[in-house]
């Protein structure tokens, strides 16, 4: 004889709605396993299904098995009911991740909590940890604050509306009107919900071309900052900075130098270019970058350095932190430009310099697209000058006369 599946304390309570929604013919049942509930009736063929007609299945919910949770389910299979009777039920609302979030009446604060599981999970194995992180709170959280306060402020207002009131909200043709569209459209899409307009079109003209062009201090310019600056921890990282075009915060995430010029040491191997390795924690993840100007590893005394005793332990601090104690420092110091300017003077002078694109911007943890639409526009007429100059002297070839 089968033994019999064990009592659960709810079963009582799941038998008397089973025979409520029984008895208002919507053709649904709630069925337990285990201490989640599901439902289960007559349904339309999943999305790739070879079936064409409806037929007995499982809508997994996966609720849990409390009285909290019987209700809500009972409230979906009356929601599912109707949709089927008006013929607009869609498995896509019940079907992974989101598995019936929305349509079993999830508040907007429970589909977010929802949409952060998904964002760190499906994500764990293409970045570090620290840079989803920050992505995360950076990119991502201002934007869903700005939604779910939009929602609550104009509660009359569907999902699909406030988040189109959300995007208006930030300046057109800006940075932050392209991340909130892109935030928001990736909640959307977890949400399995439709938005009539996409998303995109709201960007506007913002772009590479909308940003301001850079004022980026010489190599000159830089050499006498490094030279005025007296902490010689704060000086270091401005050196490092100059000398690989690091982001901020890579800085405290990178082999250092003297690291470096150890080993070529131990291995009797030149020590003329001192790379370095940055690490996998960081924004971009690993990749190996080469001073330019080399000789600056040595005017700058990088091989002997020490970094400022800041937090950098990413479980209790992030990247974006990091960085921005370095952007407090140069203001501290009254340097007449930002941390990043030194980033891309790096790149423009590798540029110069004749490096290829390509492995500059593999250097800098970026793409070629990126690079050239940026960097290549940010060359000056003194830059192009010295380029000119540099190469008819490279090449030394002589007009015809």
């Amino acid at each position: 004889m089968a033994e019999l599946a064990a009592k659960h304390p709810l079963d009582k309570s799941l038998s008397q709605v089973n025979q409520r929604l029984k008895a208002a013919q919507l053709g649904l049942q709630i069925e337990r396993r285990g201490d989640r509930l599901n439902l289960r009736g007559t349904l339309p063929p999943r999305p790739g299904s070879p079936k064409l007609r409806p037929y007995q299945q499982r809508v997994p919910l996966k609720l849990p098995a409390t009285k909290a949770g019987l209700k809500q389910c009972e409230q979906t299979a009356k929601i599912i009911a109707a949709q089927l009777l008006q013929n607009i039920f869609d498995w896509r609302d019940y079907l992974g991740p989101v598995a019936g979030l929305r349509m079993a009446g999830a508040d907007l604060s429970a589909q977010i909590d929802a949409f952060e599981r998904h964002f760190f999970e499906t994500r764990r194995s293409d970045s570090s940890a620290a840079s989803i992180q920050t992505t995360w709170k950076k990119a991502y959280v201002p934007y869903l604050r700005k939604l779910h306060a939009t929602a609550e402020r104009h509660n009359s207002l569907s999902l699909p509306e406030a988040i189109y009131a959300t995007v208006q909200s930030t300046k057109a043709n800006s940075r932050s009107r392209q991340i909130c569209c892109t935030a928001l459209a990736a909640l959307a899409e977890f949400l399995n919900l439709d938005l009539p307009t996409d998303l995109k079109s709201f960007w506007g003209n913002y772009g590479n071309s909308q940003t301001q062009l850079r004022n980026l201090p010489s190599d000159d310019q830089i050499v006498e900052i490094y030279d005025s600056l007296k902490n010689p921890r704060w000086r270091y990282v401005y050196g490092m900075m100059a000398t690989y075009g690091l982001r901020n915060h890579e800085v405290f995430f990178c082999d250092a130098p003297r690291e470096r010029l150890r080993q070529r040491a131990d291995s009797l191997e030149p020590t003329s270019h001192a790379e370095i390795i940055v690490h996998e924690t960081t924004k971009t993840g690993r990749h190996e970058v080469w001073p330019f100007y080399p000789e600056w590893v040595e005017r700058f005394d990088l091989a002997n350095g020490e970094l400022p005793q800041i937090n950098t332990d990413l479980d209790t601090t992030t990247l974006q932190r990091v960085g921005q104690q370095v952007t407090t420092q140069f203001r501290r110091y009254k340097i007449p430009f930002s941390p990043y300017d030194l980033r891309h003077a790096w790149a423009v002078r590798t540029i110069l310099i004749g490096l290829p694109d390509a492995v500059a911007a593999r250097m800098m943890g970026h793409s070629v697209q990126v690079h050239n639409r940026t960097y290549h526009r940010w060359m000056t007429h003194r830059d192009q000058q010295a380029a000119v100059q540099a190469a008819l002297a490279k090449n030394k070839i002589s007009a015809p006369m």
